[in-house]
Order: C-alpha cells, then sequence, then structure tokens
C-alpha cells in the first residue's frame, strides 16, 4: 500500500491565530450587539452616542484589520520558515 505524504504536523489552531480572530471578529460583535449603543448620551462634542460609537468603530476596525493582516504575515512566513 502506498500512503500519501505527511500533512504538516503544525496545528491549525495556533495563539496567533486566535489572536487574528478576535481582531477580526471584534467590529462585527461591537456593531451587531445595538443595545449597547442605541442612546444618545453621552455626547461628544454635540454628536450623540449613537453616532460618534459607529465612527469610532470605523477607525478601531481599521487598526483591527491591519494587526490581523500583518499577524498573519507573520504567521505565514514563520510556517514557510523563511524570513523575507
Amino acid at each position: 500500500m502506498s500512503q500519501a505524504p505527511e500533512a504538516s504536523r503544525e496545528p491549525v489552531v495556533t495563539p496567533m491565530r486566535v489572536v487574528i480572530a478576535l481582531c477580526l471578529i471584534a467590529p462585527f460583535v461591537a456593531m451587531l450587539w445595538v443595545g449597547s449603543y442605541a442612546k444618545t448620551d453621552p455626547a461628544f462634542i454635540g454628536i450623540p452616542f449613537f453616532y460618534w460609537y459607529q465612527m469610532a468603530w470605523v477607525l478601531i476596525s481599521t487598526a483591527l484589520t491591519m494587526t490581523a493582516y500583518k499577524l498573519w504575515q507573520r504567521d505565514q512566513r514563520a510556517r514557510r520558515g523563511g524570513t523575507r
């Protein structure tokens, strides 16, 4: 019997990948939990909480997505064993 080549023995779920997943899931959870921000107070420079909270998440989501991408690149380099 011929055997298939062995797959990589590296774990699929690593702490790095868990952090990546949390970075990508956090904005969805924050925006889907409407009850947490469906209010007007506290206002920020005259803007009701409902609006500035969502706008803040645009910036936070950008930072988290960028962080997830950089961590993914680092993870892939580590798996390949190279340092480009």
